[in-house]
């Protein structure tokens, strides 16, 4: 089981002394740089000249300035940009304005796990990853509440690194919900897997092939996304609420017989043998090594993708239906 760390375990004094660059102001960056902010910590930001990212900074009342003039100013230099773009950024403009001492932060470890970062040894190397998208991490840090996190630690040369990290995580309402300890390598593998098999890549071809299945047997493509797509999010948020039985327990006797007796002619042993087999990519690097090809072409398959994923039917009788719920903008 993990270890987990609460407010007790964490002395916000630590970094008391430190300036601490964000690098990203976008949907996590101000998030967690605002929280610092008002938690009484020394904050910068650093982004694209003029960019809606760099004036949204200003406007927050952050102190704005390019990579290499924030990674020359900063003790801790948390980078929170795309994994596409850290490894070319902190080479040019982060690398060579690391001093012995530095903290070096992540809220993802796809660059340190994959070598397209590697630090020198005398900087600390840490990850602080809210379990949340940014508006929720800085909502619940200003109701009180936080959102849960994890911590890593890939390199301590001054000893303390941890102790710096949990610092971190309660200065943006991480430790208020808790904060379990994992390693970049676990965090890295699990999160890609999770979006591969099962909360991205999983889903939508779920979603696809049962609102296909429908189509094909003759029913009205309407009728098929309410069945298909549309009432996911109910049993979702069950799950999410209380787990798989809150949900178990919350839909019809029907639903739950025939889910618990068809659902494994779904998720067989062949889909089982597939899912490790993404695993596997994703342990050896083969998914990196494509990912990181891909991202220096200028992302031509998933531009493609994106454009065949655009133009499926579930997309065209989605966006009608949704237009009769316009509660859902919100």
């Amino acid at each position: 089981m993990a270890t987990i760390y609460h407010d007790k375990d964490a002395d916000l004094k630590i970094l008391k002394d430190k300036t601490i660059a964000i690098v990203g102001w976008g949907n996590q960056g101000h998030a967690q740089g605002e929280n610092l902010k008002d938690s009484g910590l020394d904050v910068i930001a650093a982004d694209l000249p003029g960019s809606p990212a760099w004036k949204r900074a200003e406007k927050d009342g952050v102190k704005v300035m390019s990579v290499a003039d924030a990674a020359k100013a900063a003790d801790y230099i948390q980078i929170l940009l795309p994994d596409e773009y850290q490894g070319k950024i902190y080479r040019e403009q982060i690398e060579p304005n690391l001093e012995e001492g530095k903290i070096l932060g992540f809220s993802h470890g796809f660059n340190i796990r994959y070598f397209q970062i590697v630090p020198p040894k005398n900087v600390d190397v840490v990850m602080v990853a809210p379990k949340g998208p940014g508006d929720l991490v800085r909502r619940t840090f200003q109701e009180g509440i936080g959102v849960p996190c994890l911590v890593a630690v890939e390199q301590d040369a001054s000893g303390a690194a941890l102790k710096r990290a949990l610092a971190y995580a309660k200065g943006i309402g991480g430790t208020k919900a808790g904060v379990l300890e994992t390693t970049f390598t676990e965090e890295t593998e699990t999160d890609l897997f999770g979006e591969q098999v099962d909360l991205c890549g999983g889903v939508t071809e779920m979603i696809k092939a049962s609102f296909e299945t429908l189509i094909e047997a003759g029913y009205q493509p309407e009728i098929a996304y309410f069945e298909t797509c549309h009432e996911l999010k109910l049993i979702v948020d069950l799950i999410h609420e209380g787990g798989l039985m809150r949900m178990w327990n919350n839909v019809s006797n029907t639903a739950e017989y025939g889910g618990m007796t068809r659902g494994g002619m779904i998720i067989n042993d062949e889909s089982r043998e597939a899912m490790r087999d993404i695993l596997n990519d994703i342990q050896t690097g083969a998914f990196a090594n494509e990912w990181i090809l891909e991202g220096q072409a200028g992302l031509p398959v998933k531009k493609s993708l994106e454009k065949i994923e655009s133009e499926h039917l579930i997309e065209q009788v989605g966006e009608q239906l949704r237009a009769m719920m316009p509660w859902l903008k919100k």
